[in-house]
């Protein structure tokens, strides 16, 4: 059955805002070139030519590689030989590209596609059966790489967790909140709370959600859109989003942090957090080094001095199985040697090359070092969950919204006179304010939303530099659209004073079943004599493990002083989004709003 009309209409917003400013993800794409000096010794005799656009994670292995086999003198069926050109790009982007003629990429376009997970060829059979073309992805397709996925958990706790034998989804992501730890005698480490990525935005964030259903219905396989609507499943996955932090964008960025945390003695910037959901290959990168800070030169920075540990579920886990697919667009020619280029990829040396980054080979398999990294498997091996009917994936992402932890989220929009600078034919401020309209469509109903004005004292605002403009309170998208558009810009930057009071009253209004966040969105830095002490304001909004207030940042325009942005998000467990390139801007806020 194709997917209703609703169904894509829902979908596309995410789309929409990222290209102008995916199919259930969102995100930037880089382009990988091939290096070009001297060729890099590739032959220049081949008549075949074959583009493969690879998901971001994999993408610049896949380049070395593609080199690797252009100076081979390997032969395609029926003779010759092949050159073969990698480009990356998300892979949930990438499904949205395929469905809509890939031409606004920029990119070439691909005869083979290597996305992160079979989940997204579900995704764009969907899409083109909605559009009643002709299929792109009907098959199952080969995997080149395999990476399960994991709940990473510093190793003291991993270990604690494992001592109580074989636990499942629920009995570690659904420990409770208030009593957390103390029900494993370690009352001292408070709270329970992981981490996970935005389904709406990663790849193992829609693994870890299918997961926790599967879990719920304790099957491995046969998901259901009638599994869905079960209130003993809905009420499984509730349970266990109640205990997120809060929602990533990007689980590297987050690792990356937690490294450069942890290398330096401090709280760590997930101390909140008691683990992360993400697939293994990440796990094995962080602990090896390759996520933390590096000096010049350095391939990798030191290894944590805590490790993280992959830890298995009872009931099973998915497996992100980077398949190979061959698309509509090769020729004859170029099938041919898209059959020479996967059965390379799965020979020994390439193997053993995806193997140096964390991954399984193309059979599952885990090589002893892998193991040593991240953590023995159970006695028997892992159990995997099959993937599910990619109608029930649109399904369970249509119902997540509902089922996702809500937040309090206050909004703090810098009006000071630097927003009256032109960014095209547009005030900085009507980009800033438009590209906040956008990112508030994406919010829940039932999150709780107040909105700040900042800049310094103003005749509009003599006694304060900052002011309530709509209470934090049931979510009024309308009201905060009207506000936004009535006020008035001038007057300096009262950036440490507005974060300073903006978190004092989350915490006054703090509410533990929600996600508690300020959001700054600013063009400028510090202007406000009266409040210049920056060391007070990290101290100030350290994170409370115990009541975790988080701030977030948008940089907004190449004036903005994203450093000390980054310093406060980061004191709070946040993080700071880089806009100074305005046309970003749009992209921040959805990745933003996906923190929630």
């Amino acid at each position: 059955m194709a997917p209703t009309a609703s169904r894509t209409r829902q979908w596309l917003p995410y789309t929409a805002a990222v290209t102008a400013g995916l199919v259930v993800i969102a995100g930037a794409f880089v382009f990988v070139r091939q290096r070009e000096a001297g060729n890099g010794g590739a032959r220049t005799d081949c008549a075949v030519t074959l583009q493969v656009n690879s998901s971001t994670e994999k993408a610049a292995l896949l380049v070395d590689l593609a080199e690797r086999y252009n100076r081979s003198d390997r032969s395609i069926d029926g003779g010759g030989c092949a050159q073969v050109h990698v480009s990356a790009l998300n892979s949930g982007k990438a499904t949205e590209a395929l469905a809509t003629g890939w031409t606004h990429t920029g990119l070439p376009q691909p005869q083979v596609w290597l996305p992160t997970s079979s989940l997204w060829t579900g995704q764009l059979r969907l899409l083109d059966e909605a559009a009643g073309r002709k299929l792109q992805t009907p098959d199952q397709y080969p995997s080149i790489a395999n990476s399960p996925l994991v709940i990473a958990m510093p190793q003291p706790k991993a270990e604690l967790v494992r001592q109580r034998g074989s636990l499942g989804w629920g009995e570690i992501l659904g420990l409770s909140g208030r009593d957390g730890w103390a029900d494993f005698g370690k009352p001292e480490w408070g709270r329970f709370t992981f981490g996970k990525d935005n389904p709406n935005l990663s790849t193992s964030g829609l693994a870890a959600t299918i997961a926790t259903y599967y879990a719920a219905v304790q099957r491995a396989s046969d998901l259901t859109r009638s599994d869905l609507s079960n209130p003993a499943v809905t009420q499984f996955v509730r349970r266990i989003e109640a205990n997120v932090s809060h929602y990533s964008d990007d689980s590297v960025d987050l690792l990356r942090s937690l490294a450069e945390a942890d290398l330096a003695g401090g709280a760590g910037s997930t101390d909140d957090m008691s683990a992360i959901v993400l697939q293994e290959e990440l796990v094995d990168l962080y602990n090896t080094g390759a996520l933390s800070p590096r000096q010049d030169g350095q391939e990798r920075g030191r290894r944590p001095n805590v490790p993280l540990v992959a830890v298995h579920p009872r009931e099973g886990t998915f497996n992100l199985d980077h398949p190979f697919v061959v698309l509509p667009s090769a020729d004859e020619r170029q099938r041919a040697a898209a059959t020479d280029f996967q059965k390379f990829l799965t020979e020994g040396d390439q193997q053993e090359s995806f193997a140096r980054l964390g991954f399984r080979d193309h059979e599952r398999r885990a090589s002893a070092e892998l193991l040593a990294s991240v953590g023995a498997e159970p006695t028997g091996g892992l159990n995997y969950f099959e993937p599910p009917d990619p109608e029930v994936v649109g399904a369970m992402l249509d119902g997540w919204s509902t089922l996702r932890k809500k937040a309090n989220i206050l909004i703090a929009l810098d009006t000071s006179g630097s927003m009256q600078a032109k960014v095209g034919t547009r005030t900085r401020f009507q980009v800033a304010s438009a590209a906040a309209g956008k990112g508030l469509a994406l919010l829940n109903a039932e999150d709780r939303v107040g909105l700040w004005s900042f800049s310094s004292e103003t005749q509009q605002r003599p006694k304060s530099p900052y002011r309530e403009e709509v209470p934090l309170g049931g979510f009024d998208q309308k009201r905060i659209n009207s506000k936004i558009a009535a006020l008035h810009v001038e007057g300096g930057t009262a950036l440490y004073a507005t974060v300073r009071a903006a978190h004092r009253e989350l915490l006054d209004r703090y509410d533990p079943q929600r996600i508690n966040a300020i959001v700054v969105l600013t063009d400028g830095k510090n202007e406000y004599s009266r409040d210049n002490d920056l060391a007070r304001l990290l101290d100030e909004v350290a994170l409370d493990p115990q009541r975790p207030v988080k701030v977030f940042c948008i940089a907004f325009d190449r004036e903005s002083d994203f450093a000390t942005l980054d310093r406060i998000a980061k004191a709070s467990s946040g993080k700071a989004f880089d806009a100074t390139d305005p046309a970003k801007i749009d992209e921040a806020f959805v990745k933003l709003v996906s923190s929630f």
